[in-house]
């Protein structure tokens, strides 16, 4: 997680004894940088101010202790921008018409609203065009594996949950709703989703633990007929796709005839597998803390059995630094500091590095740069930024603009390619491969394929008028 950047420090000055010019002094001599002063009163002997103060790297308190021990200032209190960002969460729930009279009362609450109800208990269906259903996702978590926090449970988790509804609301227009489960048994998980799943066109899950989040999705697909998508999972593997069919154009390789070393094979790790392996990948090595997962090992955990037997042709053993001579491609989704240039160096011509860990990636970047041809990270302070926001608004608004039953491989390599598409061949460069998450040609794009690859599989139960 980043850092805080700014403070905003309310003082309040004695013109007595001090001056603005003094505070100023103060805080740009403990390393701030003033970057906004806002009057809030004005006295004749003191006056209040909101001054907002960039901690270049420093803590609050290094400012915050310099600026209380001067003479002739109070500190009045100290604010976080981004807790004043959280305060009373951040969405609510409004009304899309003005209840004003006894007749709007009466059509949308009793007596009027039984008929709607009644025709949608004879056709079920009626509720995709009755109700929120048709534009709502539920979000949902049980705050185990929240970003790089770990397992700090659902109330934790819910700023996270209501960030993402943010987000679907901004990019796709998807009402999404966050819900954070006081549990981590996966039968009450799976049961529990399935019992609130009529209110919603998709669900959403965020932040469970593997191997438990890969049974959550697997069983929820399978008995639920609305779309079901572990973002954590899926969204790090369509966007990293993306960028990888970029960052081949660019080095003029194919899916085919790269060799691509993986690290971190929890649940993002094994969906990038997957999508590699529908891309057309053939030649793959997994790696873990045990080191390369291969067919000759035997794993308790089921989920490293299927990488076992599904990638590794070879059986190739030993660490990191003993698999990766020849390899085209890195893809990190571990720790800081695993991948070392020396290891860069081993690596095909022209390699390729997606080092992707938060908020510490697998090779400081600045250390990678010399040795790579393209170089990609999680991190937003860095050229391609792999962000899941590129990819899940869009999937989620194809789905629920064609109600799919469910969101499969082509769907998912659908989205990959239309999110790659979106950096066209004049702007294609090194430090380019994927598109800003506020490129609004993203939405649409990935909107569209994964509407068409729905249709194409089967899978859509409505036709948008554009594809009649």
């Amino acid at each position: 997680m980043a850092a805080n950047t700014s403070i905003i420090m309310r003082i309040e000055l004695d013109k007595t004894t001090g001056s603005f010019a003094q505070i100023a002094g103060i805080i740009a001599q403990a390393g701030g940088d003033i970057v906004a002063v806002d009057v809030i009163r004005s006295g004749k002997n003191s006056t209040i101010r909101d001054i907002t103060v960039d901690l270049q790297g420093l803590k609050a308190t290094d400012i915050s202790d310099a600026v209380k021990a001067a003479p002739g200032i109070q500190l009045i209190n100290v604010s976080d921008p981004t807790f004043l960002a959280h305060l009373g969460g951040k969405i609510e729930v409004t009304p899309k018409m003005s209840i004003k009279t006894r007749d709007d009362l009466s059509k949308v609450y009793t007596p009027g609203v039984a008929r709607v109800c009644m025709a949608i208990h004879e056709n079920p269906q009626k509720a995709y065009s009755l109700t929120i259903k048709r534009n709502t996702v539920a979000v949902v978590s049980d705050g185990t594996a929240v970003l790089g926090l770990g397992d700090i449970g659902p109330e934790a988790a819910m700023p996270v949950m209501e960030g993402k509804a943010m987000l679907f609301k901004q990019f796709a227009n998807v009402d999404a709703f966050p819900i954070c489960l006081a549990t981590k048994d996966t039968e009450e998980i799976i049961r529990t989703i399935k019992l609130i799943s009529p209110a919603f066109g998709g669900i959403n899950l965020e932040d469970i633990s593997s191997p438990r989040c890969f049974e959550i999705e697997a069983r929820l697909k399978q008995e639920l007929d609305i779309p079901v998508f572990h973002d954590d999972q899926h969204g790090t593997a369509i966007v990293l796709l993306a960028g990888l069919i970029n960052a081949l154009k660019i080095v003029e390789k194919s899916f085919s005839e790269i060799k691509v070393v993986i690290i971190g094979i929890g649940a993002a790790g094994v969906s990038i597998i997957k999508m590699l392996q529908t891309a057309g990948v053939k030649n793959i090595i997994a790696v873990d803390r045990e080191g390369a997962i291969c067919s000759t090992n035997t794993y308790t955990n089921p989920v490293w059995t299927w990488v076992s037997e599904n990638t590794n042709a070879g059986s190739v053993e030993g660490s990191l630094s003993d698999v990766i001579e020849g390899a085209d491609v890195f893809i990190g989704v571990s720790g800081k500091d695993v991948l070392k240039v020396s290891d860069i160096k081993l690596m095909a011509q022209e390699p390729i590095v997606f080092a992707m860990a938060n908020p510490d990636p697998e090779i400081e970047p600045d250390l990678a740069e010399p040795y790579v041809r393209v170089l990609a990270t999680g991190r937003s302070d860095y050229p391609n930024q792999i962000n899941n926001v590129l990819c899940f608004p869009g999937i989620f608004r194809g789905a629920l603009d064609c109600r799919a039953k469910t969101i499969n491989e082509e769907m998912k390599l659908a989205a990959a390619q239309a999110i790659a598409s979106s950096v066209n061949d004049e702007e294609l460069n090194e430090q380019y491969i994927i598109p800003s998450v506020f490129n609004d040609q993203v939405v649409p794009l990935v909107r569209k394929a994964v509407i068409a690859a729905a249709i194409e599989t089967g899978v859509a139960r409505r036709i948008p008028p554009e594809f009649r």
